[in-house]
C-alpha cells in the first residue's frame, strides 16, 4: 500500500517526480539515480542517471507497481550522458515523454520520445527538441489543448549559460540585486515534438510588482518548475535551490507573468527539492522526493506524496515535510 510521507519503492533510488493522471490511474515519472561513489559538487556530476521506470498506483490505497525500465540513454542518439528529471503528457492517445540529457559537447538538451502506453517503452526522437536547453522539462496541456513546455534550471542544468540566446561557457555572475532568471517556457507544436516558437522566460515578481531578485534566494526560480490550475489561476510552483524551499507563484496567463505567493514545503533531508502536483478524485496531492532512504545521500533519493491543500483564498497551505 501506498502509504503518505514514504517511499513510494525502496528497491531502485527514485527522484524528481511527475505525477500524472491517465485513465484513473496514478502514473509517475521519477529520475532513477544509480548507485555510485562519486563526489558532490555544484554541476550535478552526482547524478549519472542514465534511464527512466515508470511507476503506478491503481489507487492511492493500492501497492506502487515499477512497470520496468520504458527509456535508456543508449536508445537515444544525441545523448552522452545524465538523463534527469523527465515528465509525461498524454494527447490523442500517444504518451510523450520529456527528459534532459547532455549532448555530445556535454551541453543540456531536451529530448522527447513517443509510446502508445503510458508505461512505455518509449520510442525516442533522433535529436533533441530545437531550440531547446537546460534541464526539467514539465507539460500543462491547457483547457483549449494547447500544450506549454517550461524548463530551467541553474548552476548544473546550464541555465546561466543561455542568457544571450546562445551558449557561452563562463557567463558574468549575476549581480544580487539585478532581476534573477526565470524559468523558460515555450508553446509546443501540435504533434508535440517541437516548440512553436523560440522560448522565452518567465518573469516572477513581488508583492510590489517588482521582479525577484537574484540575490532572494528564499523566493528566486532555481530549478524544477510545474504548471498547473486550480480554480482558473495558473499556479507556477518551482525550487529555490540553495534555500531548499518548494514555492509558488500566481499568473492569468500560461506565459506569465506570475506573482509570488509563498512556500508549499520546508526542505526535506537532502540537498534537492523537487516535485509535482496532481489532482486525484477531487483532491489535490504533492508528489516530492528526499533522501530518507539511504540515511541523506543526495544522489540516493526516494519518492513520496502527500495531500496538497488551499486556504478559501486560493493559498496553498505550507507544510513540513516530517509533519502530518
Amino acid at each position: 500500500m501506498a502509504k503518505q510521507n514514504e517511499p513510494l519503492v525502496t528497491h531502485i533510488y527514485t527522484a524528481d517526480p511527475s505525477a500524472h493522471v491517465f485513465n484513473d490511474k496514478i502514473y509517475v515519472y521519477p529520475s532513477h539515480d544509480l548507485e555510485h561513489d562519486g563526489e558532490d559538487n555544484d554541476d550535478g556530476d552526482e547524478y549519472q542517471m542514465e534511464d527512466y521506470h515508470v511507476l503506478s498506483l491503481d489507487n492511492l490505497d493500492a501497492p506502487c507497481v515499477d512497470n520496468g525500465e520504458a527509456l535508456n540513454m543508449r536508445d537515444v542518439p544525441w545523448v552522452s550522458k545524465q538523463m534527469w528529471a523527465p515528465d509525461c503528457v498524454e494527447k490523442n492517445g500517444k504518451y510523450y515523454l520529456y527528459f534532459p540529457a547532455r549532448d555530445k559537447d556535454l551541453r543540456f538538451h531536451l529530448g522527447v520520445a513517443i509510446s502508445d502506453s503510458p508505461v512505455g517503452p518509449f520510442k525516442p526522437e533522433d535529436d533533441y527538441i530545437k531550440g531547446s536547453f537546460s534541464i526539467d522539462p514539465a507539460v500543462l496541456i491547457d483547457d483549449d489543448g494547447a500544450a506549454y513546455i517550461y524548463f530551467g534550471g541553474l548552476w548544473g542544468g546550464q541555465l546561466e549559460k543561455w542568457q544571450t540566446g546562445e551558449y557561452v561557457d563562463d557567463p558574468a555572475p549575476i549581480p544580487a540585486d539585478a532581476a534573477a532568471l526565470g524559468p523558460q517556457v515555450a508553446k509546443l507544436t501540435d504533434d508535440m515534438l517541437q516548440f512553436e516558437n523560440g522560448p522565452r522566460q518567465i518573469t516572477i515578481l513581488d508583492e510590489n510588482g517588482e521582479p525577484i531578485k537574484a540575490g532572494d534566494e528564499d523566493r528566486r526560480y532555481f530549478e524544477g518548475p510545474w504548471m498547473h490550475k486550480y480554480n482558473g489561476k495558473y499556479y507556477l510552483s518551482y525550487s529555490t535551490g540553495t534555500t531548499h524551499y518548494l514555492v509558488y507563484a500566481v499568473g492569468d496567463s500560461p506565459m506569465g507573468p506570475f506573482t509570488y505567493k509563498g512556500r508549499i514545503l520546508e526542505p526535506v533531508i537532502g540537498w534537492t527539492t523537487h516535485h509535482s502536483i496532481v489532482e486525484y478524485k477531487g483532491k489535490w496531492y504533492l508528489f516530492y522526493h528526499d533522501s530518507s532512504l539511504s540515511g541523506g545521500v543526495n544522489h540516493r533519493r526516494c519518492v513520496k506524496y502527500r495531500e496538497l491543500k488551499y486556504d478559501e483564498n486560493g493559498n496553498i497551505i505550507p507544510m513540513k515535510p516530517y509533519e502530518d
